[in-house]
């Protein structure tokens, strides 16, 4: 399955857009994970949000990337959410894929700091993501931090850059 793909700040969302996010957003991780907590906050103000759609609109599959110093020294990704009915097709790793691209892009010197589920270890470990702390608890769910560490590119001649 193709996306579409919407990438932007904020204030650059449709209202459509910022309503679809939200929903998406609590349909998992209010309603599905069954956890009572504020799911917009200050962060989403300043960060970039990429937004999946399919062919008909329908907002399947998101993830925000918040700037450095805003949450972590590096920047990070969080929020990352895929609609109930579309799991198990391989959108979360192509909405991953995509995040990293567009990340890439904007600090291609940057290493990528997450918070995940620690159930999902093995699904960002793929990603090239390593543990970098202890379990700890957020919302009532196990949390652990994770790195996904910049490696400089080789030039044509060995070097690095």
């Amino acid at each position: 399955m193709n996306l579409v793909w919407t990438f932007a700040r904020l204030e650059r969302l449709s209202s459509r857009d910022v309503f679809d996010v939200l929903a998406l957003r609590a349909l998992v991780f209010v309603v599905e994970q069954n956890c009572v907590f504020l799911d917009p906050d200050s962060h989403d103000v300043k960060s970039w949000h990429l937004l999946g759609r399919d062919a008909n609109g329908r907002l399947i599959a998101y993830l925000r990337i918040v700037d450095a110093g805003q949450k972590y020294d590096d920047p990070s990704i969080g929020r990352v959410a895929t609609h109930i009915d579309y799991r198990g097709l391989g959108l979360g790793l192509a909405l991953m894929h995509e995040g990293l691209r567009r990340c890439a892009a904007l600090w291609p010197e940057a290493s990528l700091r997450i918070g995940a589920q620690e159930r999902l270890e093995r699904f960002y470990q793929r990603l090239g993501f390593a543990r970098a702390g202890e379990r700890y608890i957020e919302d009532g769910i196990a949390h652990i931090e994770m790195v996904r560490r910049h490696e400089p590119r080789a030039t044509h001649n060995g070097d690095t850059s």
